[in-house]
């Protein structure tokens, strides 16, 4: 599976990790001159001399380049970059997957979303571009913990929601490829809950000493 990112940041390098221990293709694209080639550059420091025996695959291009031929199209992108990814390229993600991973939190305040309410980033992307087929995904994760691959010995549930079946059906099998568990909570309008929830897991940071390497996990 070739799977591009767009942005090279924490989220991009926590998700490029796991692609890359999937044994899928990677590509990365960021706006940021020499910063998806640095993340490149830092996933091969991660990987080491021995891919665990998949050889390391990864692009380094331009956004249209990045995306021509893609799987799946996740945008590690702060609020609200995605969107403008999302409406910029509207012909290139024309009936493509599309990971929307972002969490619009007002960081002046650190206390609430910026969406109006009613609404997600999620949809906002969806409404910007309605022939790409969004799925949030990755907005529980931090980057500390897809690095590890796991939380306290156990594999990170990636809650996901989306409208279109097939596509929430192909991001769930990259998600267990890459050693995760998807979990599906419904239509892509689940997204608001998805970001409130991760806004109160985010806040519980410090005073629970948790330190960015928490995850969500739901146990029977």
């Amino acid at each position: 599976m070739i799977v591009t990112i767009i942005g090279a940041g924490r989220v991009a390098e926590g998700i490029a990790v796991r692609v890359l221990a999937g044994g899928h293709k990677l590509r990365l694209s960021d706006s940021e001159p020499g910063k998806a080639a640095s993340l490149a550059a830092t996933l091969s420091a991660l990987a080491g001399p021995d891919a665990g025996g998949t050889p390391l695959e990864v692009t380094v291009g331009a956004v249209a380049e990045a995306l021509a031929g893609a799987d799946i199209v996740v945008l590690a992108l702060p609020y609200p970059q995605g969107r403008a990814v999302a409406r910029d390229q509207g012909a290139a993600l024309s009936g493509m997957i599309v990971v929307d991973t972002c969490n619009p939190v007002d960081f002046s305040t650190f206390d609430s979303l910026l969406t109006s309410p009613g609404m997600s980033a999620a949809e906002e992307i969806a409404e910007a571009n309605p022939a790409a087929r969004v799925v949030k995904a990755f907005n529980t994760t931090f980057q500390a913990a897809l690095v590890a691959g796991s939380v306290g010995g156990l594999p990170i549930d990636v809650f996901m929601a989306g409208d279109d079946p097939d596509a929430k059906d192909k991001v769930a099998s990259l998600v267990r490829e890459c050693g995760m568990r998807p979990v599906d909570t419904g239509p892509l309008r689940r997204a608001r809950e998805l970001e409130a929830f991760q806004l109160l897991h985010m806040t519980l940071q410090g005073p629970l000493g948790l330190d960015w390497s928490s995850a969500i996990k739901l146990l029977p």
